[in-house]
């Protein structure tokens, strides 16, 4: 990024407002949301800073502008901590105007008054008593800030308005009796409410990212989320499509249905989810694109009113699949499909959701449920079990969702052939599985070590468990802490073993508790009672338990995992 495209530097609240600069939160912007539970956590955040010895300063994260003057710039990310903190300082205004009203150290009051507007809120025109205000909302909130709040009005208005309007009405009486609290024993009433806001805009700071263009603040977006620090990209997004209707000269019907469609698909997805959705979406459809790209890649290619809505459209058409893929419990999808999709997310693999996305469109529900259990069985044998290169698997499922989106793929068969470079033959499956270590100190492997030993126990014909249920846990029969007994296996033995798969089985809960860390010997009569088979075989099959046993048993686990996860097209 160009450095004068690109500047960041620290500001106090008085630093940003109190310079004669102002700011703009663009027109379709997110509206006004923040609630009692993040007054809250401001107002304590404040407090802090008061008392003597108190807090030096409070961080108010980053705040994220665009400008083409350095004179006016447009909020991109921070618009709710902005307008919070001007509900503030326009509470404490109306406060003392109230005091001016009555007569109660009225000069001094007024003084402070028109200090405080000149400062960090605007001036009123004296010719036409129109307000210039600092800092202006969307265009839902905007009307109201400046027509009752900014004017200090006695009687706030209650009808009539959205919801983001109203809660941005109750934030400002909230802290009007915050402050009303604060200040009701100190004898001079004014004098206290404006070293109140003094204090504020003192040691408050923003560590304020000033961009130049749309795409330098995507840019910003990116590094900081990868930081983690959530910032509102698809809000970006948002503002972009609608200056692409504004280029076009929009009316007020496309204005209107661009923002009901937005607002119905990042209510489904929220606000934090459209952007993966997004990135899925446009692979599922188009060339491929990485989510630091996929601003740019956008920009490039929507850049009429027509393009906007085909977009909308195809986005609203792919958002049930990507929820049922990400959320399957609460999707429509027969059972089948449920728990191909909830397997998918246990392994934490997503690489082959646009080609499913691109699937749900063009299969038939046969196909795409043998479909979706075929990319199961790929991402065990690729990524849990043998544990390859996901780069290359990104870019062999983009090619497969591109074959199946433009018709060259049209049938179950089709698709599984375009996936056959990243099916793990059956040789170097079961070379993969008999070596394997899987940590279960870790709640995710856990689940899969489970969800392995529950199939396999099926496939060996024993017991078929539903692996979510407390019922059965693993045990590690080289324990993960052993005592005394285990003389077979040396110091690094104990380290290499323990979670090799050979030495893991599923035993009824109570047994596993019972024998705990004890040797072998103990362990084994324990192990023989067991109503799974898996469990059962392995302490009737071995008098010991050695390295050599551990290993033997691993690869007869393996030939078996080659019958349970495996696809005979491609086999």
């Amino acid at each position: 990024m160009a450095a004068t495209n690109f500047s960041t530097a620290n500001r106090t609240y008085r630093e940003l407002l109190g310079n004669g600069l102002t700011y703009r939160i663009p027109r379709f912007q997110r509206d006004y949301s923040w609630d009692e539970e993040h007054w809250e956590d401001l107002w304590a955040d404040l407090l802090g800073t008061l008392p003597p010895g108190g807090e030096p300063a409070h961080y108010m994260g980053y705040l994220v502008l665009q400008t083409d003057d350095n004179r006016e710039f447009e909020v991109i990310d921070g618009q709710q901590r902005l307008t919070t903190l001007s509900l503030i300082v326009l509470a404490a205004m109306r406060m003392l105007n109230k005091l001016v009203t009555e007569g109660k150290n009225a000069e001094d009051n007024k003084k402070r008054l028109d200090q405080l507007r000149a400062t960090y809120i605007g001036y009123l025109d004296p010719v036409t008593l129109v307000t210039r205000n600092k800092l202006s909302l969307n265009r839902n909130n905007d009307a109201y800030y400046r027509d009752y709040l900014v004017t200090l009005a006695d009687h706030l208005p209650q009808r009539g308005f959205p919801a983001s309007t109203h809660a941005m009405r109750k934030g400002f009486e909230w802290f009007e009796r915050r402050l009303r609290d604060h200040v009701k024993n100190d004898a001079d009433l004014g004098r206290a409410l404006a070293q109140f806001i003094d204090t504020m805009s003192d040691k408050l700071f923003f560590t304020v990212i000033t961009v130049a263009d749309e795409l330098n603040a995507y840019k910003v977006f990116e590094t900081l989320n990868a930081r983690g620090v959530r910032l509102s990209a698809t809000d970006l997004l948002k503002n972009y499509l609608f200056s692409v209707l504004a280029r076009g000269g929009e009316s007020a019907h496309e204005l209107n249905e661009l923002e009901r469609w937005w607002e119905k698909m990042v209510g489904r997805l929220g606000q934090e989810s459209f952007p993966d959705f997004l990135r899925m979406h446009w692979n599922s459809r188009q060339s491929f694109a990485r989510q630091s790209e996929l601003f740019k890649t956008i920009r490039s290619r929507i850049q009429s009113r027509e393009s906007v809505f085909v977009l909308l459209r195809d986005m609203d058409e792919d958002i049930d699949a990507y929820l049922a893929l990400t959320q399957p419990e609460g999707s429509q999808w027969p059972p089948a499909c449920k728990q191909s999709a909830q397997e998918l997310r246990m392994f934490s693999v997503r690489q082959p959701y646009p080609m499913l996305m691109a699937a749900k469109r063009k299969l038939g529900e046969a196909d795409f449920e043998a479909l979706l259990r075929a990319t199961v069985v790929i991402a065990f044998r690729y990524n849990i079990i043998g544990a390859q290169h996901t780069g290359e698997q990104e870019r062999v499922y983009h090619t497969a969702a591109l074959k199946l989106h433009k018709g060259e793929a049209q049938t179950l068969s089709d698709a599984l052939e375009a996936l056959r470079s990243v099916y793990r033959s059956d040789d170097a499956f079961r070379a993969d599985f008999a070596e394997k270590s899987i940590k279960t100190t870790q709640s995710r492997n856990a689940k899969v070590v489970r969800y392995l030993l529950c199939k396999l126990e099926r496939q060996a014909g024993g017991l078929e468990f539903d692996q979510e249920l407390a019922t059965y846990t693993i045990e590690h029969v080289l324990p993960q802490s052993p005592q005394g007994g285990w003389e077979a296996f040396s110091d690094r033995d104990l380290e290499n073993f323990v979670y090799r798969l050979g030495n893991m089985v599923m035993l009824e809960a109570g047994k596993n508790k019972a024998i705990a860390n004890q040797p072998y010997a103990d362990k084994r009569p324990v192990l023989q009672t067991s109503g799974l088979k898996l469990t059962f075989e392995l302490a009737k099959e071995n008098e010991d338990w050695t390295p050599a046993r551990i290993d033997a048993r691993q690869n007869k686990l393996a030939r078996f995992a080659t019958a349970v996860w495996r696809i005979a097209q491609l086999s």
